[in-house]
Formats: C-alpha cells, sequence, structure tokens
C-alpha cells in the first residue's frame, strides 16, 4: 500500500501532470467566476480534450476542475450576491454584506483560505473512506437519506431567528415550489397550470439568481452607490481574513468533515451542505447578532464544507459508480472515456491512478487557494466600482445564467417571477435561505420518503441511523429554543425585561401583509389543484401547503395577540426596476437575446452609469462578444427574435 501511495505521489509532480493539472485549474476558476456555469458546465467543456490523453495526466486536468470551482464561485458570491453554484447559496447571506460593509478583501481571503484547507482535509478523509466507506455507504437505506433531509429542513429553524413562523412559511413555500412538476413516486402531474414549462418543475439555477442575484440588484440600483459602503482597506482586510480562519480553525474542522460525509450521499452534496455548516456555525455560535448582517463565520463554515465535499462526492464516484453530484455524473463520463471502470475494481486494479485522483485534489485545492489569493486584491476592489456601472453586465450575466437551465425563454420569466417574491421577503426581511432550503430539499424528501414506505413499510424508521439523525434534528430544534429560554431567565433575573419584551415584539409592514394574503391565497389555489391526485403523490405538496397555511396564521395570531411594532416597507422604486427587468426580456424576444442584451448595455452605460461614449461602446461589444462565444462553446441558441439571425446567423 506504501509502495503505491508514493509511486502516485511520484505521478503527481511529474511535468506533464503538473501542466495539466494548472489548465484544469485556470479552466475552474473562469468557470467558478461566471455564475451559473458550475461544474457541470466546466467539465463539458473538458471532455472533448480527454481522446487519447494517458488517464493520470487527464484525471490531473479533471481534479484541477473539480477541486477549484468551488473555490473560484466565492467572487461572484461575495462581490456581487450572485450565487456562483448552488454549493456558494449560503455564502452570499454574509460574504455579499461584507463587501456592502468595505470588507471584501477580508471575506474573499477568509473563504479561500478555508476552502483550502477544507479540501486538503476532504482528501486525507477520502483517503480513509476509499477503504472503509464501501460499508458506511451501503448502510445508508432511503430512510436515513430522507431523514437527512428532514436533518437539513430543521436548519430553517436556526435562520429565522426571532421570526420563526416567517420563517417556516418560507420554507413551505419553498416546498411548494420544489413539488411543482412530476410525482416521482407515481408520476402524476402537480399545479403545472397547463404550462409546458412547469411540467419538469422550477429549475434550480433560476431560483437561486432570482431569490438573491435579482434582489441584491434592484436594492443597490436604489441606493445608486458602489457595492461597498464603506472604502475597503484591501491589505488590512486579506490579513485579517486569514486571522479570522486561524481563531475559527475548530469551526472549519467540522464543517470540513460534514462536507466529507454529506458528499458521500448522491443526490445531496453541494446544494443542502452549505446551509447545513451554515445552520451549524449559526447553532453553535453564542453570540448570533451578526449573522445575515456580516458575519465571518457565515462565510466560513460554507466555504470550508463546499471543498470537502467535492472529495466526498468522489467516494460513490469511485466505489460503485454512482456519481455524488452533478458534476460528478460528468466525471464518471469522463472515466469511462479514459477505459476505466468505476467500481470495487477501480480500487483493486487502478489503486494507483485512485490515490493519483486524491492527491490531485489535495493538490488542486492548493494551488487554486493561492491564484484566488493573489486575485482577491485586483478583483476586490469591483466593489468600489460605481454599481450603475456594473449593473447591466451583471444583469445580463444572471440572465445569461438562468438561461441555461433549460434553454428556453420560460427561464427568464420564472426568473423575473422568482426576482419578485425576493425583493418581496428583503423588503419585508423574510428568510431568502429557507425559501431555498425548502426548494433544495422538496424533491429529495419526497423521493426518499417513497422509497422507504414502498420497500420498508414502517420498520424504515426504526433503523438506528434514523433514530440517531432524529435525534439530531431534536437537538437542532430544540437547543436554540432551551438557550433562549435561559438567556431570557438569565435577563429577567438581571432586570433586562425591558430588553426581552422588545425582541419578541413583532414587526408588521405593507408588504408583511400583502405576502400573508398571497401566500394564504397561494395554499388555497394548491390545495385545490392537487385535490384529485393520490395520497403517496399529493403527500408532498400536501405537507408544504400545511406548512405554509399554518405558519401564516400563527404569525397573524402573534401580531393580533402583541401588538405588532409598525416598520415602514418600500417597494415603488424596486417595482418599476423589475418592471424594466420583463421589459427587457420583452424585446429580447422581439430582436434576439444578443442584440438586446448589446442595447440594453449601452443605453444603461450611456443614460444612467453615465460613462464616455466609447467606453460604454467598448463594454457593450465586450457583452456581445461573451455571448456569441458562450454560444459557440456551449451549443447554446438563444432566443432569435428578428435581428440576431441578420448579425449572427
Amino acid at each position: 500500500m506504501l509502495d503505491i501511495l508514493l509511486s502516485s505521489l511520484g505521478q503527481l509532480f511529474t511535468l506533464s501532470h503538473l501542466l495539466f493539472m494548472v489548465l484544469g485549474v485556470l479552466v475552474g476558476l473562469v468557470v467558478g467566476i461566471i455564475p451559473g456555469l458550475g461544474g457541470i458546465a466546466g467539465m463539458s467543456l473538458l471532455l472533448p480534450f480527454l481522446y487519447g490523453m494517458e488517464p493520470s495526466v487527464a484525471l490531473g486536468m479533471l481534479m484541477g476542475l473539480v477541486a477549484v470551482i468551488p473555490t473560484g464561485d466565492t467572487f461572484a458570491s461575495v462581490l456581487l450576491g450572485i450565487p456562483g453554484s448552488s454549493s456558494s447559496q449560503a455564502t452570499v447571506i454574509d460574504g455579499f454584506s461584507l463587501a456592502k460593509r468595505g470588507q471584501a478583501a477580508r471575506a474573499l481571503s477568509s473563504a479561500f483560505l478555508s476552502s483550502m484547507i477544507g479540501g486538503i482535509i476532504g482528501a486525507v478523509i477520502l483517503t480513509g473512506f476509499i477503504l472503509i466507506a464501501r460499508p458506511l455507504v451501503l448502510s445508508f437505506s432511503s430512510s436515513e437519506l430522507f431523514m437527512l433531509t428532514l436533518l437539513g429542513l430543521s436548519m430553517v429553524a436556526v435562520l429565522s431567528g426571532r421570526d420563526l413562523f416567517k420563517g417556516l412559511a418560507a420554507c413551505g413555500l419553498g416546498l411548494l415550489v420544489g413539488a411543482i412538476g412530476m410525482a416521482p413516486a407515481t408520476g402524476e402531474f402537480r399545479m403545472n397550470f397547463g404550462l409546458d414549462y412547469l411540467y419538469d418543475g422550477v429549475p434550480l439555477v433560476v431560483v437561486g439568481l432570482g431569490i438573491f442575484a435579482l434582489p441584491e440588484i434592484v436594492d443597490l440600483l436604489v441606493k445608486r452607490g458602489s457595492i461597498a459602503e464603506e472604502p475597503c482597506k484591501l491589505g488590512e482586510g486579506w490579513r485579517q481574513g486569514i486571522r479570522d480562519v486561524r481563531e475559527q480553525r475548530g469551526l472549519v474542522g467540522r464543517c470540513a468533515a460534514i462536507g466529507s460525509l454529506i458528499g458521500t450521499i448522491p443526490g445531496l452534496a453541494g446544494s443542502v451542505v452549505d446551509w447545513l455548516t451554515y445552520g451549524h456555525a449559526v447553532q453553535s455560535a453564542k453570540d448570533k447578532s451578526e449573522f445575515g448582517k456580516g458575519d465571518i463565520r457565515g462565510v466560513i463554515a460554507p466555504e470550508s464544507a463546499n471543498n470537502a465535499c467535492a472529495c466526498g462526492a468522489m467516494v460513490p464516484t469511485l466505489l460503485f459508480g454512482v456519481p455524488g453530484s452533478g458534476t460528478a455524473a460528468v466525471f464518471l463520463g469522463g472515466l469511462l472515456l479514459l477505459g476505466l471502470q468505476p467500481g470495487v475494481g477501480m480500487i483493486e486494479t487502478h489503486l494507483d491512478l485512485t490515490y493519483t485522483i486524491i492527491w490531485s485534489l489535495a493538490l488542486a485545492n492548493i494551488l487554486g487557494a493561492a491564484l484566488c489569493l493573489v486575485l482577491a486584491r485586483p478583483v476586490a476592489s469591483l466593489t468600489r466600482v460605481p454599481f450603475a456601472t456594473l449593473a447591466p453586465l451583471i444583469t445580463v450575466l444572471i440572465m445569461f445564467a438562468a438561461f441555461q437551465a433549460t434553454r428556453s425563454t420560460g427561464d427568464l420569466l420564472a426568473l423575473g417571477a422568482v426576482g419578485i417574491l425576493g425583493v418581496l421577503f428583503k423588503q419585508a426581511n423574510w428568510s431568502r435561505p429557507a425559501f431555498l432550503i425548502g426548494f433544495v430539499l422538496a424533491p429529495g424528501a419526497e423521493g426518499y420518503f417513497y422509497q422507504a414506505v414502498q420497500f420498508q413499510g414502517a420498520d424504515a424508521f426504526m433503523r438506528p441511523g434514523v433514530l440517531i439523525i432524529g435525534a439530531l434534528i431534536l437537538a437542532a430544534l430544540f437547543i436554540p429554543l432551551l438557550r433562549s429560554l435561559w438567556l431570557k431567565r438569565r435577563q429577567v433575573s438581571t432586570g433586562g425585561a425591558a430588553s426581552t419584551d422588545r425582541t419578541e415584539t413583532p414587526t408588521l409592514g405593507v408588504i408583511d401583509m400583502v405576502l400573508f394574503a398571497a401566500l394564504l391565497g397561494t395554499a388555497i389555489v394548491a390545495w385545490l389543484n392537487v385535490a384529485d391526485l393520490t395520497l403517496i403523490g399529493g403527500i408532498m405538496p400536501r405537507l408544504a401547503i400545511v406548512i405554509l397555511a399554518v405558519s401564516c396564521l400563527m404569525e397573524i395570531a402573534r401580531c393580533l395577540m402583541h401588538r405588532p411594532q409598525w416598520q415602514p416597507q418600500a417597494i415603488g422604486q424596486q417595482g418599476l426596476w423589475l418592471a424594466g427587468f420583463f421589459a427587457l426580456v420583452g424585446v429580447m424576444q422581439l430582436l434576439g437575446f444578443i442584440t438586446a442584451a448589446t442595447l440594453f448595455c449601452l443605453v444603461f452605460l450611456l443614460g444612467i452609469a453615465r460613462l464616455k461614449p466609447w467606453v460604454a461602446v467598448v463594454m457593450a461589444l465586450g457583452v456581445t462578444a461573451f455571448l456569441a462565444g458562450m454560444a459557440e462553446f456551449l451549443t447554446l441558441t438563444y432566443p432569435s427574435g428578428l435581428v440576431d439571425p441578420w448579425l449572427f446567423g
């Protein structure tokens, strides 16, 4: 065993392996920085180059990309408030808040360093998993996987703070939206309302960009400033981020371990682990007041986990040929192109290549983090640029990323619809992470529940693993409650009853009342829509409707019992910008995607950003070149309209 480890390490430092690994790292950084592309698109770009390559060299290139994408997508999450991929959604909450406070470099450096450490820990754990994980992974049945999805949902209680019922209502709405489309158990279609686009449900990338990215763009346009509200001292922030990681080394280790474990479970991976670890950071913190406002622990926790999760996803991919994530699924195709058959035989006959993969993951994490730290200072200076200059470019980038979901105009309309919901939630201070957690976990929870009941019956929920995870769920729900009660009693004993009363006073505004009415109306319409479904086919949407309706009613009752504090909630200017978004979608249908995007950028930069004409023209032509280049590389067919076929046909 030792000689195989050393020989694979020697292969790692050959010139050809290092060159192609660096190539994979560079491609991964570019793909990670562009929101919405992610590992699937990046891996797909590299697959055509694998033909005829030496397997060890090709694996180095692929691992370079796999390891670095979760690191590179931090740029978009922190600087622009756009989730670079599904594994960086939780980073947006505190990372973008830090950037707006002038601490972008601090957030970036801590994210990159914790990502590197998490990736190395994940590679070490993967080494051990190769030997012991086979019985562990096989021991997980659908009932344990169902309980793990419930553990993710329990994080809603942690993330919602004192607005628990609003958070639960947002989660219920996310579950309901996640249940749109075909029931996995029976094949029945739910809540598609005759729209072809909804037969397969709403894509995750559309929901993620709509609920986070569009509201942030609208908010910054209304404020008309730069991204950072305070000047960013890049040098100090860079060093502070490194000190933050050193001070939170325990959190880094725990979250990396969680990421490695979750990554081994097919179907969960990055879209879940960042929320689980973010919730863990909130739950384990003594002072939770800064979470959501710019707490560095809210960056360190998910970033430590997502690189480790990428390592963990290799366990089922290599051992069983079962991809642990979408990126791993494309990687699986790459192994087959190289003539390698994943499975237990991979460990027995190609153990040297297996350890080459592991060593490559560790080294690529170090190289990627080093490159990102070098780039952090110049890229962080974007936060000082007037946002009106960046807004049209970011808007087009978001629309481009959303359009890749199903490559139909419905993606853009759904992006705008979810964006409206995101703006309302942001203005009324409802939990957007709770909505996204519900949406992400809905399909998995329903599928695993059906499989558990079908194959194991009532015994499914008496298994030891189920009981252990159930205990963790109860701890996640009740420990914060017990801690809150203990703090209240302590405040009362020290004469702090007045401050306690203020924390219990609910807030209410115009948008709150609109949301209550709209969500209760949505619950009624959805209930009527699923009334004819079978018990199994309708169990998830009915559960979501109950959570949504009961939570809204409980919050309304809370407002009636405790006189709420009136909170001004503006929406006028935000509504105008959202109307402009839908107008842009209409122009894209009329003229064509590339033509409309180019004209939009040019007009916006000249009329609103007030740039010099030659600068605006160069930037608009850059957008044209980017969209046309991506169409060629990814074989995209944009909405053609009347003009695009003449110019780009």
